[in-house]
């Protein structure tokens, strides 16, 4: 008897004309996500997807293929031809492993979407029931809020199961077009990130660092966070830029308390042009309203105003707490907030401008070889491409 994982998406089924670009998509992300554990054999049948687990780490693979963009949920099934005796063996044996594990209560619920087959399903569902009762003492009926339930699904085949182990859902990584995320080694950014790319959008990364005020360490912390990152979205290109020149020039021929805002800009300026050269369509920020100086409604307009490219800020209206709660489940917490300095510490000013007026900032701005920083910094730009087995 051959066991499979059965593979649901949600919101795809919706796209019509479109929808097998999208399943297609799916396909191909969640072919290469487990073509690490070996070559297994991943594919489509009647409006779902379907793994072959054969000897494979049966978790291994659900760990993977959870994280997947688009995947709702998944379930370990038992299929094999379908007949009534075969049917309730099989659902006996999924009630025993389930007894095991403590359950009291259980229900049967069936699917009958091969027409062909002469049991209707309420009488499918009365069939195993009653069988499951017959021979496991103690098991009850719960037709309401059973422990667990019995899944019997009649297709070409039967399928038998009990657990269905959520995915995150969204749409398929890179299904959407791409952008550019300004990643920090703080907790917001991954998230936004994250985020972003739950809806198709495939994400490459820009990171800033003033090395030697900065350490190494501190960009390896970002490129762990990258890496976390990976995992969703199979491989994450981070574009690595020494900010210490624009800060020194900044803080040589600008007021002090500029410094935070005129960065900003820079950041933005510089991110903007590295998209444009990837073909990226979007900047992608952790700006949430209000957290810090530069996330003032008067410096989220000033940043806006150095670029013409669209900005997603998908946290702007969330606290903090529901954004940690974010970034534990996807397991970027514990690497952002391990105590490594950023660029932003860098001539970090007592009193940043909070109410900048962009006419000001453009005047400052004039002192500065804008132009010429701004190309240096991408000139001596590193890049690496960060994949989860690294």
């Amino acid at each position: 008897m051959e066991k499979v994982l059965i593979i649901r998406y949600g919101e795809i089924s919706l796209k019509g004309l479109n929808r097998p670009y999208f399943e297609n998509t799916l396909l191909k992300n969640i072919r290469r996500s487990v073509r690490q554990i070996g070559d297994i054999r991943v594919y489509k049948s009647h409006g779902r997807l379907y793994i072959d687990l054969e000897d494979y780490d049966e978790e291994d693979i659900i760990e993977i293929v959870t994280k997947i963009f688009g995947v709702v949920s998944v379930s370990i099934a038992y299929i094999f031809e379908a007949n009534m005796e075969k049917i309730c063996e099989v659902a006996l044996k999924q009630a025993l492993e389930c007894v095991e594990e403590g359950i009291k209560t259980f229900k049967v619920e069936t699917k009958r979407a091969n027409k062909n087959f002469p049991v209707k399903s309420p009488e499918i569902s009365r069939t195993v029931g009653g069988y499951i009762l017959e021979h496991i003492d103690g098991l009850k009926v719960d037709v309401h809020n059973p422990d667990i339930r019995i899944n019997v699904e009649v297709r070409d085949k039967a399928y038998v199961y009990s657990r269905k182990i959520p995915g995150f859902g969204g749409m398929p990584y890179g299904s959407g077009g791409k952008a550019m995320v300004l990643l920090s080694g703080g907790i917001d950014s991954p998230v936004a990130g994250w985020l972003v790319a739950k809806r198709g959008v495939e994400i490459e990364a820009i990171h800033y660092h003033s090395y030697p005020f900065t350490s190494d360490r501190a960009k390896e912390k970002v490129i762990d966070l990258a890496r976390i990152l990976s995992k969703y979205c199979t491989k994450i290109r981070l574009h690595s830029v020494n900010l210490l020149n624009i800060q020194k020039a900044i803080n040589e021929k600008c007021h002090a308390e500029e410094m935070t805002i005129l960065s900003r800009r820079f950041m933005m300026a510089i991110a903007e042009r590295v998209a444009v050269e990837r073909k990226c369509k979007a900047l992608v920020t952790g700006e949430s309203i209000g957290q810090v100086a530069s996330q003032t409604l008067e410096s989220i307009n000033v940043t806006n105003a150095a670029v013409n490219m669209p900005v997603f800020r998908p946290l702007i209206a969330m606290d903090k707490m529901d954004i940690v709660k974010i970034s534990e489940k996807i397991d970027t917490y514990e690497t952002s907030i391990l105590p490594f300095e950023d660029c932003c510490t860098v001539f970090l000013p007592d009193r940043p401008v909070t109410k900048p007026r962009l006419e000001r900032i453009l005047k400052s701005e004039e002192l500065l070889d804008v132009e010429g920083l701004i190309s240096d910094a991408i000139n001596n730009m590193e890049v690496i491409t960060v994949k989860p087995e690294d």
